[in-house]
């Protein structure tokens, strides 16, 4: 007898097509297997493409800002004749205070045309526009600096390197042609061929140039002498301004809510309107700074305490909602085993629940502090870029109080100058907001990775 009923079929035989194995690969098996494949191409080729736009980001701007870097210099030798400089020949500064800078200019125009005679060059260019159009704007400023400061030099002759006018510098980086100078009234063919005769002899020269990364912002007329330095300075101030306040206040905030904040409909307003400050434009800050700060309280325009403060108000948000999530990454087991063996509330918070959520925090307030450096909208409206800082702050007073501008604030001003030359040091001003950012970023991560706890 068989439990297999008769029904007059007769059995499938093993191996034959109608039975399928386990390890048989089916159509549906097929088709998931082919969907997955094509995710992953997806997810290969976003990463590639993002990686692709990245380079090709870094690139463009190294590749535009580099030039920044370098500054073409003209070497001369000046004779700094007495009857010019100081006519009664007493060496009073009041009396030499009152040379102005153009009666440096004959100066300059005779170190230039004996220049040219010592080395034997041909040209059609007069001493007057050799001084004039291939020195820098500020070549007279400089020697006239330098003999105020050196009077026993007067009836001398001093070696010095002046800084090329910004037409000149840019034939040698190639952002100026022989073909694009038509029409220019700075610079002429006559000019270009005695550059080239000049590069010959040495007398003029490109190379690094450190004023750029040391030095102070300058007027339309001189971009060859403008630099990031006291602009760096203003954002050191003003990230010293967020870093002392936003840090203690965000920190304080953030342990309140989280730990010691009873759950009601209150604390659900507040969290949600510091979610929502978190994602307002950061030009509304900006409005809001200038309308507490300035009109009302009639704190100092283009001061770095008041960026501080407007940029405080910006980067709370962030600090207590990146804060927060580092409170509640710790588990509650920590909490219970303080409060089981006798510690108070405030003890098991600030001796166990802090320290292991440190690394969080610290993390959250770097980035924050990154966000803040790079904003420019904010500074607009409180006239950091309406001022041109010529000098460094000589103490910590006059660098929160005086007028000066920020990294990112320097580099919106350059951009929209007329002259080329701006525009090459707004990109050299942007690698230096990039270093200082990835900076900034790889200390959160060092930090994190040294201090993380895991239980």
């Amino acid at each position: 007898m068989t439990d297999i009923p008769n029904s007059g079929a007769s059995p499938i035989p093993v191996g034959s097509t109608g039975r399928s194995s386990i390890l048989a690969v089916d159509d549906r098996t097929r088709r998931r297997n082919r969907a997955e494949a094509r995710f992953k191409m997806y997810g290969v080729a976003a990463i590639s493409l993002g990686i692709l736009m990245l380079l090709i980001l870094l690139t463009t701007i190294i590749g535009r800002g580099v030039g920044a870097y370098q500054q073409t210099f003209i070497s001369l030798d000046v004779t700094l004749e007495e009857e010019r400089l100081d006519k009664n020949g007493n060496r009073d500064l009041a009396d030499i205070r009152k040379v102005s800078t153009f009666g440096y200019g004959p100066l300059l125009r005779d170190a230039f045309e004996q220049k040219v005679a010592e080395l034997g060059l041909v040209t059609e260019v007069s001493a007057k526009d050799m001084a004039d159009d291939l020195l820098s704007a500020g070549a007279r400023a400089e020697l006239r600096d330098f003999v105020i400061s050196n009077p026993d030099q007067i009836g001398e002759t001093e070696s010095f390197e002046f800084l090329a006018a910004s037409r000149v510098d840019g034939y040698l980086k190639g952002r100026v042609s022989r073909d694009t100078i038509a029409n220019d009234k700075k610079i002429n063919v006559a000019q270009l061929d005695l550059v080239d005769q000049l590069m010959e002899q040495n007398v003029i020269e490109k190379r690094f140039n450190m004023a750029f990364i040391t030095g102070s912002d300058a007027s339309d007329a001189r971009p060859e002498a403008a630099g990031m330095g006291t602009s760096m300075l203003g954002s050191l101030f003003m990230m010293l301004v967020v870093l002392v306040l936003s840090l203690p206040i965000g920190v304080a905030a953030s342990i309140y809510l989280e730990e010691f904040a009873p759950k009601n409909w209150l604390t659900d307003i507040i969290e949600v309107n510091i979610s929502n400050l978190a994602a307002v434009p950061s030009i509304v800050f900006g409005i809001l700074g200038l309308a507490v700060f300035i009109n009302y309280m009639h704190l100092p325009n283009s001061a770095p305490l008041v960026g501080g403060l407007v940029l405080t108000l910006m980067t709370l948000p962030t600090i207590i909602i990146s804060t927060r999530a580092s409170l509640k990454a710790v588990p509650p087991s920590i909490r219970d085993a303080a409060l089981g063996v006798g510690a108070s509330k405030m003890q098991s918070v600030f001796h166990h629940v802090l320290p292991l959520a440190a690394p969080g925090i610290l993390t959250g307030t770097i980035i924050g502090l990154a966000q803040a450096l790079g904003e420019t909208a904010p500074l607009l409206l409180i006239g950091m870029v309406g001022f041109i800082a010529s000098n460094p702050p000589d103490s910590v007073a006059s660098g929160l109080l005086d007028p000066n501008s920020a990294m990112p604030a320097q580099i919106y001003e350059w951009a929209k100058r007329a002259d080329p030359a701006f525009y090459e040091r707004a990109w050299g001003g942007i690698i230096i907001l990039l270093v200082f950012l990835v900076t900034m970023n790889t200390i959160a991560v060092i930090l994190r990775r040294r201090f993380e706890r895991r239980w």
